[in-house]
C-alpha cells in the first residue's frame, strides 16, 4: 500500500511507521527538503496535504521515475498537485483507516496504560473517541478532562479558518441543529457550510461518517470557552434554531440535552411547556421549570404552570390572579374543581360565556346559548336540554364529548363533557351511556381521576359493586374538594349497602368539613344523597337542612324541572327514611307527585317515594303495588333501593305469605354483584346468634320473650344486645332500632 488515507487522529503516522519497519529497505522520511529524493529506494511522506506545491511535484516525479513512494493524507484532496501525487503513488493501492472497534480500543488502551481494561471502560472510551486512536489515547491517559486533548484542540483552533472554528463551537453544544440553523448560528453562508464540515471531518473533529462532533473533542472545545463565551454561544444558537422555524419541542429537547440556560433558551422552554400543557401536563411542568431556571419571568409561565397543575389534579393556587381572560378561565376552572361552583360561574361568565353554561346551570342560573368555540357551544346546548329533558340530552352530551376529543384543548375546563354527560345519563337511568362516556380515554390525569370516581359511583348506584370496591382500595393523592366529596359518596354508599356503621362514621369525619362549606351544585345532587343519608343515620342532622336548602334553591331557580325535582324529592325521602320521619317523607312524596311528568326513572322515584311515605306512616300498602314499584326502580337501575323498599314493606306486613314474597324479592335484589365480604359486611359484623337476637329485638320482643324463643336466659339476651350495640356503634335504643332496620332488611 502506498497511500494511507485517514482523518487526523486516525493513526496515519503509526501506520507509516509500521510500513517502514517491514519494508526491508532504508526509508527517507521526507519533510520540506527534497534533497536526496531521486537516489532513495523508499520515500515516506506524512501529511502530504500540508506540503507545498513544489514538494508535491517533486514527489510525483520521483514516483513516476520508479522510486517507491508511500504517503499519508487526509481524505480530502485539496489541489491538483496532491491529486497528481495520489495518482502516481497509488500503484499498489489505497488504505483507508477505519475507526477502531470497541475491542481494538480496549487493546489500545491496555497497551498505552499498561494495565488490563474492562469491557465497560473500553466501551466508554470507544464512545467518547468515536474509535479514533489519537483521541482514545488522550482520553485513556488524561480522562474526560484530558490536558493533552485540550491542547490538541487549542492547536487546531489556532490554525482553523474562522468559519470552521465557529461551526465547530456550535456543533460542540450537542444540539444536532439543521443545516440552516447551524449556518445561521455560526454566521456562515449556507453555500459554504459543506466545505466547512469537510474541513472539520478531515481534522478528526466529527464522528466518522456523520456530522456530529466526537464527544471528547466537543467537551474539550467547550472547556476552552469562558462562561460568558459559552452563554453567548448558547443564546445565539437557540435564537438561530427558532429563527429557522424548527419545532419548539425538538429545539427544547436539544437545548435541554446541552444544558442551555440563557434568555433565548428560556423562551424556547416556555414555548415547549405551552405546547404540552394539555397533552402532557407533567412534561409541561418540567419545561416551565427549565424556563424559570434559564431566567424566564414568573409572570411568563404562571398561567401555563397553573393549567398543567390543574390538569394533573394538583391543588389550585388560591392566589392566582385573574386579570386576563386566560387567567380568569383558569381561576374559574380551579374554583369548579375545588367545589366552589358559584365563584366558578362568576369568573367563567365574564371570561367565556359558552364555557360557563354548565357551571351556571349547576348553580341554578338559566341562560341562552352564547357564541363561542364549537365544543363549548355544543356542550352548552346539551346542558340546557338536560335541564328540561335529561333523556333527550344524553345523545347530545355524547356528541359533545366526542367533539371535544377531536378538538385540541385551549383552556382548562371546569368539567369534562364526559363527566357532565355521565351524571345526566345516570339521572336518566341510562348507566350504559354513562359507562360509555367514562370508559373513553381521558385527556389528562385530573379528568381520568374524576371519570374513574364517577364510574365507580354510577356502577354502585346500579348495583355493580366491584368497580367501587376497587376504587376505594386505591390510595389516590390529594384530591380537589369536588372529587373528595365524590369519593366520600362512593365510600358512604358502600358502607351503607354493607350495614357498616363504623365505615359510615369514618367517611363522615372525612367529608363533614367539605359539606360544611355548603358548596354543592346540581351535578352533585345524587352523590350528596349518599352523604346526607349517612348523616341522618349518624344523627348528624345539623348538616342536612342547609345542604337540602341549597339544592332546593337551585332546582327552584331552574323552574322545578320534573326529572330533577323527582331526584331531589327522592333525596328528601331517603333522608326521611333514615331519620324515621314520616311527616318529612309525606311532604317529599307530595312535592314529587306535584312536580309533573318526568322520565321513566323519575316516575319510579315518585311512585317509590309515595310507598315509603305510607310505610313510615303505618298505612297499609298492597303487596302487588309494592312489587310493581320495586320493578320500576329496578328498571330505572336502582336495584338496591328497590330491595330496601321490598324489605321495609315486609317488615310492616303481617300476612306470612306476603312477608315471604317481599323478602324473597328483597334477597334476589341484594344477591347479584353483592359487595365482597357479603354476609359479615352486610350485617355489621354480627354473628349468627346475634343476628337471631337482633331480628327479635327489631320485632319488638322483650328479653324474656327472646330468651324463651331461642332457649337462652334473659341475662344472656342482655349480653347479646350489649355486644350488638357496641358493634353497630348505637348510642341509644332508638339508634339501635334504626340501624337494625337498615341492615336486617335482607336478613329477615
Amino acid at each position: 500500500m502506498t497511500v494511507v488515507v485517514g482523518v487526523d487522529g486516525a493513526g496515519r503516522t503509526h501506520r507509516l511507521r509500521r510500513i517502514a519497519d517491514t519494508a526491508g529497505t532504508p526509508a527517507l522520511w521526507l519533510g520540506t527538503d527534497t534533497t536526496g529524493l531521486s537516489g532513495a529506494a523508499l520515500v515516506i511522506a506524512d501529511d502530504v496535504h500540508r506540503l507545498g506545491a513544489e514538494v508535491l511535484r517533486a514527489l510525483t516525479a520521483a514516483a513516476r521515475s520508479g522510486v517507491r513512494v508511500v504517503v499519508a493524507r487526509r481524505p480530502t484532496i485539496g489541489g491538483p498537485e496532491l491529486a497528481e501525487l495520489d495518482e502516481a503513488a497509488a500503484v499498489d493501492g489505497v488504505e483507508v483507516l477505519a475507526p477502531l472497534t470497541r475491542d481494538e480500543i480496549g487493546t489500545l488502551v491496555a497497551t498505552v496504560t499498561g494495565r488490563p481494561v474492562s469491557p465497560d471502560v473500553a466501551a466508554a472510551v470507544h464512545e467518547r473517541s468515536a474509535g479514533l486512536p489519537g483521541v482514545a489515547v488522550a482520553v485513556a491517559l488524561g480522562g474526560n478532562d484530558s490536558p493533552a486533548l485540550l491542547a490538541r484542540v487549542q492547536r487546531r483552533f489556532a490554525v482553523l479558518p474562522r468559519q470552521a472554528g465557529a461551526v465547530a463551537r456550535v456543533l460542540a453544544l450537542h444540539l444536532d441543529p439543521s443545516d440552516d440553523a447551524l449556518a445561521a448560528a455560526a454566521e456562515v453562508p449556507h453555500a459554504e457550510l459543506p466545505g466547512v464540515l469537510r474541513t472539520l471531518r478531515d481534522e478528526g473533529m466529527l464522528v466518522p461518517g456523520g456530522e456530529r462532533m466526537v464527544p471528547a473533542v466537543a467537551d474539550a472545545v467547550l472547556a476552552d470557552l469562558s462562561g460568558a463565551e459559552r452563554r453567548r454561544l448558547h443564546d445565539i444558537t437557540a435564537r438561530a434554531l427558532m429563527a429557522t422555524g424548527a419545532d419548539p419541542l425538538v429545539v427544547a429537547g436539544q437545548l435541554r440535552a446541552g444544558r442551555v440556560r440563557t434568555p433565548a433558551a428560556a423562551d424556547v422552554y416556555r414555548q415547549a411547556g405551552e405546547l404540552t400543557r394539555f397533552t402532557d401536563p407533567a412534561a409541561a411542568l418540567a419545561w416551565f421549570d427549565d424556563a424559570t431556571e434559564a431566567g424566564a419571568e414568573s409572570a411568563d409561565v404562571v398561567a401555563g404552570r397553573a393549567e398543567a397543575n390543574a390538569l394533573l389534579g394538583l391543588p389550585p393556587d388560591t392566589d392566582l390572579p385573574h386579570d386576563t381572560p386566560r387567567l380568569a378561565l383558569l381561576a374559574g376552572a380551579a374554583a369548579a374543581h375545588d367545589g366552589r361552583a358559584d365563584r366558578a360561574a362568576d369568573l367563567l361568565a365574564a371570561a367565556s360565556p359558552a364555557m360557563a353554561v354548565p357551571v351556571l346551570v349547576a348553580t341554578g342560573r338559566l341562560v341562552g346559548t352564547p357564541q363561542g368555540p364549537a365544543p363549548a357551544v355544543r356542550l352548552a346546548e346539551a346542558v340546557l336540554t338536560a335541564v328540561r329533558d335529561p333523556d333527550a340530552a344524553v345523545p347530545l352530551l355524547i356528541e359533545a364529548a366526542e367533539l371535544a376529543e377531536r378538538t385540541t384543548p385551549t383552556a382548562v375546563l371546569p368539567d369534562t363533557p364526559h363527566a357532565v354527560g355521565a351524571v345526566v345519563a345516570v339521572l336518566a337511568g341510562d348507566v350504559a351511556a354513562a359507562e360509555y362516556l367514562l370508559d373513553r380515554p381521558a385527556q389528562n390525569p385530573a379528568a381520568a381521576e374524576r371519570h374513574r370516581l364517577l364510574l365507580a359511583w354510577a356502577r354502585m348506584r346500579a348495583g355493580q359493586y366491584d368497580t367501587a370496591l376497587r376504587e376505594l382500595a386505591r390510595q389516590p393523592g390529594e384530591l380537589p374538594a369536588r372529587e373528595r366529596l365524590l369519593r366520600a359518596a362512593v365510600a358512604a354508599g358502600m358502607a351503607r349497602r354493607r350495614g357498616d356503621i363504623a365505615g359510615l362514621r369514618a367517611v363522615w369525619s372525612s367529608v363533614e368539613p367539605v359539606l360544611a362549606r355548603r358548596a354543592v351544585d346540581l351535578w352533585q345532587l345524587e352523590a350528596v344523597e349518599e352523604l346526607l343519608v349517612a348523616a341522618a343515620r349518624l344523627r348528624q342532622t345539623r348538616r342536612i337542612a342547609p345542604i337540602l336548602d341549597v339544592l332546593d334553591g337551585i332546582v327552584a331557580q331552574l323552574g322545578h324541572p320534573p326529572t330533577w325535582t323527582a331526584a331531589l324529592c327522592w333525596l328528601h325521602t331517603q333522608v326521611a327514611v333514615a331519620a324515621d320521619d314520616p311527616a318529612a317523607a309525606a311532604t317529599a312524596a307530595r312535592r314529587a307527585r306535584d312536580a309533573g311528568r318526568g322520565g321513566h326513572r323519575a316516575a319510579a322515584q315518585v311512585a317509590a317515594a309515595e310507598v315509603w311515605a305510607r310505610l313510615l306512616a303505618g298505612d297499609p300498602v298492597a303487596p302487588d303495588h309494592v312489587l310493581a314499584v320495586t320493578e320500576q326502580l329496578v328498571t330505572a337501575q336502582l336495584p338496591w333501593e328497590a330491595g330496601r323498599l321490598a324489605g321495609q314493606a315486609a317488615i310492616h306486613a303481617t300476612d306470612p305469605v306476603t312477608v315471604r314474597r317481599l323478602l324473597e324479592r328483597a334477597r334476589e335484589l341484594s344477591e347479584p354483584d353483592s359487595p365482597e365480604g357479603s354476609q359479615t359486611a352486610q350485617t355489621g359484623g354480627l354473628s349468627e346468634r346475634e343476628l337471631a337476637v337482633a331480628k327479635l329485638v327489631l320485632a319488638g320482643s322483650t328479653h324474656r320473650e327472646i330468651g324463651a324463643q331461642l332457649y337462652i336466659s334473659p341475662k344472656t339476651v342482655e349480653h347479646h344486645v350489649a355486644r350488638i350495640r357496641a358493634k353497630l356503634g348505637a348510642g341509644s335504643r332508638a339508634e339501635l332500632l334504626a340501624t337494625l332496620r337498615e341492615i336486617l332488611v335482607d336478613q329477615k
